[in-house]
């Protein structure tokens, strides 16, 4: 009976590791997206933890390998960044329930086709993904610096206070990866957001009548925005989102495949991607977010060395618990926008030194591979800098161009396939290596 007892609290314990790892992450789309879309506290509230909820739920379906659908490997599942500009733009220009509506598409669109995805991998070699990861990176540095200032609508931008505490989370981050090791290292974005808060508090910046008013539980609703619309530009947008978190998901899949001594079939990526598309169905449904796997897990894996599914169960479960209690959400909303500025550029910086590593593995002797790179980053940086470029287009086509993540990612895969359709021979194996450059 101790055995078991004491079992069963490593198994917990990991479980919470690997939630602790994702945190972070998993609560800052949440906050970027709401704060854009001028939600009020207690939309927000809603969106942090319904989002935490369908983290636990997306987690649990990869993990629960069976004939139709999940990886059956150590997983974690959480909202995309991919996805924050593109549901920016769409909620600016069609509303929120667009979003939804192109969410739910999307999900749906790949649980059909998953078997089709598993079988053109092939079509995402490393110039791809890495040019792709780069470019995500990099339109989304401009947030996380606006972000610094205290956001541009607000009326102390760039006050020494919002500087302090942004350069000052920056900066604490920055010693904990110097100086702390292994599992606090792995948390550094974490506790310096906590550290950050504290010190805002202290100056008087936090309010936490958001977290009083929360209620201690509460279950999911459907449609809580309203009912979704269905736009053809979102749909089309969404769907190029979907392409990419696929691609991005692919990575870690084979990256823990050969940590685990689990070899990946066409089947076992089938499963995996419908059940992806689920989660992301799930979370137009309960109005979230769409979910890829976190390759930051991927890393804690490597360091716990454990490397059974029964862990991510927990986490899941663990995420489900904490998605059902809104006073743990609303937490999360009192975060100040500096304290957030300072964690995103981290997070953002890191997405962008991923890429450029993934693109280190890329021959360079190819004059198409240098020309992929340069065309599908200048357009991508491009279409971000001067949305204007592209004003005079129609709207459903204007908001597919407009956002350089998707600009510049349809740029990568087309050329790609224009130069290098016959001549790569790359397995998709190939992504595991790239993916210890995320981690």
């Amino acid at each position: 009976m101790s055995n078991t007892k004491n079992g069963g609290m490593k198994i917990f314990s990991l479980g919470l590791q690997h939630v602790l790892a994702m945190y972070a992450g998993a609560i800052l789309v949440p906050l970027l997206v709401g704060r854009a879309l001028n939600l009020t506290t207690e939309q927000l509230a809603y969106l942090v933890a319904i989002d935490l909820l369908t983290c636990g739920i997306a987690t649990l379906l990869q993990a629960w390998k069976n004939k139709y659908l999940g990886i059956g490997l150590p997983v974690v599942l959480g909202s995309s960044f991919v996805a924050v500009t593109p549901m920016i733009s769409i909620g600016g220009t069609y509303g929120v329930s667009a979003i939804y509506g192109a969410i739910i598409f999307t999900g749906l669109f790949i649980v059909i086709f998953a078997p089709l995805f598993s079988k053109i991998t092939k079509l995402f070699p490393p110039v791809v993904i890495g040019t792709v990861v780069t470019i995500i990176g990099l339109s989304l540095i401009p947030t996380g610096i606006k972000n610094m200032g205290g956001g541009v609508a607000s009326k102390d931008f760039g006050s020494i206070e919002n500087l302090s505490l942004s350069f000052g989370v920056l900066l604490f981050i920055l010693i904990l990866n110097r100086f702390a090791k292994g599992y606090f290292q792995s948390l550094s974005v974490l506790i310096g957001i906590i550290v950050g808060t504290i010190a805002a508090a202290i100056l008087g910046k936090v309010n936490f009548a958001a977290v009083a008013d929360a209620s201690w539980f509460h279950l999911p609703k459907a449609f809580y925005f309203g009912t979704p619309t269905f736009e053809v530009g979102p749909i089309l947008t969404m769907l190029i989102v979907g392409i990419v978190i696929i691609i991005e998901s692919t990575g870690v899949f084979f990256a823990l495949s050969k940590i685990c001594d689990k070899p990946l079939d066409e089947k076992d990526l089938t499963r995996g991607y419908r059940a992806e598309g689920l989660a992301i169905t799930l979370g137009g449904i309960f109005n979230a977010f769409p979910y890829n796997t976190f390759a930051q897990n991927v890393g804690l894996v490597q360091l716990s060395k454990v490397k059974t599914a029964n862990v991510v169960v927990a986490a899941g479960g663990i995420l489900v618990f904490l998605g059902l209690i809104p006073k743990v959400a609303a937490f999360a909303t009192v975060i100040p926008t500096p304290v957030l500025g300072g964690a995103t550029v981290v997070m953002f910086g890191m997405v962008v030194s991923s890429g450029i590593k993934m693109l280190s593995t890329v021959d360079f002797t190819n004059q198409a591979n240098l020309l992929i790179i340069a065309c599908s980053i200048g357009i991508g940086l491009g279409a971000t800098a001067v949305p204007d470029l592209f004003a005079q287009l129609p709207s459903s086509l204007r908001i597919i161009v407009s956002d350089g993540i998707i600009t510049g990612s349809l740029t990568a895969i087309l050329l790609n396939v224009l130069f290098n359709a016959k001549t790569n021979k790359k397995s998709v194996s190939a992504y595991s290596d790239q993916l210890k450059a995320v981690d």
